[in-house]
């Protein structure tokens, strides 16, 4: 019979939470129903249509013939989607052990802590959008580099590597903000009563990272996962969305919306496939 009524009682939290969020979330649903509805149903049919007049947005439809010009005959495309892919599986877990290093570090009672979290959220309050763009094109991926004098004296090959991997790391600090941010709110969220109860038992720093810390901020690392996912696929920088940008500049609307919906469709199957994955690796503290 109690466990009944606990049952019934968790169910009603769940239910309660579910509508908080609802609440929340409403002028977004209530702002998407009514601007950004229409908009998609139009792109989705231009994409497998071939635009005849844009007075009155006038389509021909045409099947998947747009879908296939990307794939099979485009020699761009397919190339660069592939580099990008590359550069998300290579960015993403660098950005996320890289951040929550910091965010270790950062939460630790040490001098200067304000001035630290200030500093590696900067490029957050700067923007991500045209601000980034131009910082990183006039040398903002140049900021760790080695002298010139180095790179000659270990070669071209040598050198070649060295530089593209200071200029990833470069991207990778630039870019930490707001996982840092999120990451620091997690630890900050963790009971110190654990860690005290944990030391009188004997358990070491490491012992304490993998049975107490890594467990209970395992949702922000999903939260931080999609979000580093997300945000590189639609960066400012990506060949992706600089060819698709092109498309619309120069008229060619129908496949610069095919080839939108064709990396929108992967990106969304990607992340629904890691959060599917990583849920089930996710700790929920409420659930156990």
């Amino acid at each position: 019979m109690a466990a009944n009524k606990s049952k019934k009682k968790m169910m009603t939290m769940r239910t309660r939470r579910s509508l908080e969020g609802v609440m929340f979330i409403s002028p977004w649903i209530i702002g998407a129903a009514l601007f950004f509805i229409f908009p998609l149903v139009i792109s989705i049919r231009l994409s497998f249509s071939n635009l005849v007049s844009v007075a009155g947005f006038q389509m021909e439809f045409i099947g998947i013939d747009n879908y296939k010009y990307l794939i099979q005959t485009s020699t761009t495309y397919v190339p660069n989607f592939l580099a990008e892919v590359k550069d998300t599986a290579i960015n993403t877990p660098i950005t996320l052990v890289f951040s929550l290093i910091i965010a270790m570090l950062i939460n630790k009672d040490i001098k200067g802590r304000g001035f630290f979290r200030t500093a590696f959220f900067l490029p957050v309050l700067l923007g991500t959008g045209y601000v980034m763009q131009q910082l990183l094109e006039n040398g903002m991926s140049n900021v760790v580099s080695v002298p010139d004098s180095i790179l000659m004296a270990i070669g071209p090959t040598f050198s070649t590597i060295v530089s593209d991997f200071l200029i990833r790391i470069t991207e990778v600090l630039w870019k930490s903000g707001v996982q840092i941010i999120l990451f620091l709110a997690g630890l900050q969220g963790i009971s110190g009563s654990l860690y005290e109860a944990s030391r009188v038992d004997g358990a070491t720093e490491w012992e304490n990272f993998w049975k107490i810390t890594l467990p209970l901020i395992s949702p922000i690392i999903l939260l931080n996962f999609i979000y580093t996912m997300i945000d590189s696929f639609t960066d400012s920088g990506n060949q992706i969305i600089s060819d698709i940008e092109h498309c619309f500049e120069n008229g060619a609307l129908a496949r610069g919306a095919a080839m939108g919906w064709l990396y929108f469709a992967f990106t969304f199957i990607v992340c629904l496939l890691a959060l599917f994955i990583m849920s089930r690796l996710t700790f929920n503290q409420g659930e156990r």
